[in-house]
């Protein structure tokens, strides 16, 4: 039985963490930076969820379209979490062929199918602690309180662990985190 090839040469980095740890932050940041640089793609998220919920800008689908085009093949990695279904559209294949890097922010339940499909794969694991996570879930204001540490028990748990992944601690100045996001970014 042969197997595929991966998909390269160009490179996907997925960034993961526990909400609350500054994903969007980090990517909206690293967004800003490179906007002027076509060799960089970041995803826009397709989410069963109204467009107007708040948070990411993402593309709203509802649950029976998202399951007809998962059928079609329409998303390289899709995940179920929060009572939402996700998706990252299957086009990041074609940019990642070309040689151009990828950015999505995905669950990390989806890092070994990711892995097995990409020859070029970074996980930029963004942590912060205990307390800064409840600060940020509280400001949101969100969720309820058992909500909130529900999500902080999560946090802790399914890190990922391998040498594609680089954590980044997001407890102090964003300046200096998004630095070394951007350096990841780079593959330097």
């Amino acid at each position: 039985m042969t197997h595929p090839a991966k998909i390269g040469p160009g490179r996907l980095v997925l960034v993961v963490g526990p909400s609350g740890v500054g994903v969007d932050t980090m990517i909206d940041t690293a967004r800003e930076a490179l906007q002027n640089d076509a060799g960089f793609r970041f995803v826009r998220r397709t989410i069963t969820r109204p467009g107007d919920a708040g948070g990411e800008a993402h593309t709203p689908i509802t649950a029976p379209e998202f399951e007809h085009a998962a059928e079609r093949g329409d998303f390289a990695l899709f995940w179920q979490a929060h009572g939402h279904r996700y998706g990252i559209p299957s086009d990041i294949d074609d940019d990642i062929e070309t040689g151009r890097t990828v950015i999505a922010n995905v669950s990390r339940t989806v890092i070994e199918t990711a892995r097995a499909r990409y020859a070029n794969l970074a996980v930029a694991s963004i942590t912060a602690s205990r307390d800064t996570l409840a600060k940020r879930l509280a400001h949101r204001n969100r969720e309820t309180e058992v909500e909130i540490l529900r999500r902080l028990d999560r946090a802790g748990s399914n890190v990922p662990v391998g040498p594609d992944v680089h954590t980044l601690d997001n407890d102090g100045a964003l300046e200096i985190s998004a630095a070394k996001f951007l350096d990841i970014l780079r593959g330097a």
